[in-house]
């Protein structure tokens, strides 16, 4: 995966993490992939793996590897306590990503260290780490206060990465969890973005959270300074429940979830496709 990240940053594009929780939403990612032929990051929350199983879903995407002959890395999106990366470590995951955000910077550093200490034991080559406060959820708001205190420090960032020796750092650059219900996410702090860019180098991959409804031009933007993977959850969960209820509404006699689910996993897919095409990542094997 680091070598895709170094890859990515020296030819200016970003690889796409997409959540999943269920079969049709992973179905939906690897065809996308499959058809652009793009290198991906599949990832699943705290929920996401309890739901559809740690051990089950690194057999599915080891499945899913084997058939396309494509890089697909399995990541745990948002773990909040070293208990929870640990497990995820432990059922194979390819990629880890400590939250350590809501916690103070030291205490967020002393266990963001300890989970990079056992990940390089166990051979995980990327380790996330988390600096900065992410607001919202992944799911549709009203609106969302961003507060300067919120904000990476870019110093700070420099500090964290050479503290715990993080591969990855997810920042708090103005993005936000979810989107919001009736006008734009806010814009990017990009000058921000520049700073952390400019501190951190070649230290650690730059990540940028909150990819659902993000200003495009903003991502293409911070793509430029240095962005190497852009998560999307929120517009996947949107896309599935939309076209989820149209399936069940146009069809209220249908109880073959193989004849519903179509057009769920032609939604989630198209979406994937969009976002692939914007993170530049289309034909990069």
């Amino acid at each position: 995966m680091l070598e895709i990240f170094q890859k990515a940053k020296e030819n200016k594009y970003a690889i796409g993490a997409f959540n999943a929780s269920n079969l049709e939403q992973l179905k939906a990612i690897i065809q996308a992939v499959k058809k652009l032929q793009s290198p991906v990051i599949i990832s699943t929350s705290q929920g996401e793996s309890k739901f559809i199983g740690k051990k089950q879903i690194r057999a599915l995407i080891d499945s899913y590897k084997e058939e396309t002959n494509l890089p697909i890395f399995l990541h745990l999106d948002h773990g909040k306590s070293f208990e929870v990366v640990q497990e995820a470590i432990e059922a194979g995951y390819d990629s880890v990503h400590f939250d350590g955000s809501e916690l103070d910077f030291e205490e967020n550093v002393e266990i963001t260290k300890k989970i990079v200490d056992l990940a390089k034991e166990k051979g995980i080559k990327n380790v996330e780490g988390e600096l900065g406060y992410l607001r919202g959820k992944s799911a549709v708001q009203e609106a969302v206060e961003i507060k300067e205190e919120d904000l990476t420090d870019p110093k700070k960032a420099l500090e964290f990465v050479e503290k715990t020796g993080v591969d990855s750092l997810a920042m708090a650059i103005g993005n936000i969890h979810g989107v919001f219900k009736s006008a734009q996410n806010p814009n990017l702090f990009l000058d921000r973005l520049g700073e952390i860019s400019k501190m951190v180098g070649d230290k650690a991959g730059l990540v940028l959270h909150g990819g659902s409804g993000t200003p495009e031009e903003d991502i293409k933007k911070a793509i430029e300074l240095g962005i190497v993977k852009v998560n999307v959850n929120t517009e996947l969960r949107l896309a599935y429940t939309e076209a989820l209820k149209k399936s069940l509404q146009d069809n209220p006699d249908q109880t073959t979830p193989y004849k519903i689910m179509p057009i769920v996993v032609e939604a989630v897919q198209k979406v994937v496709e969009e976002k692939i095409k914007l993170f530049m990542s289309k034909v990069r094997p």
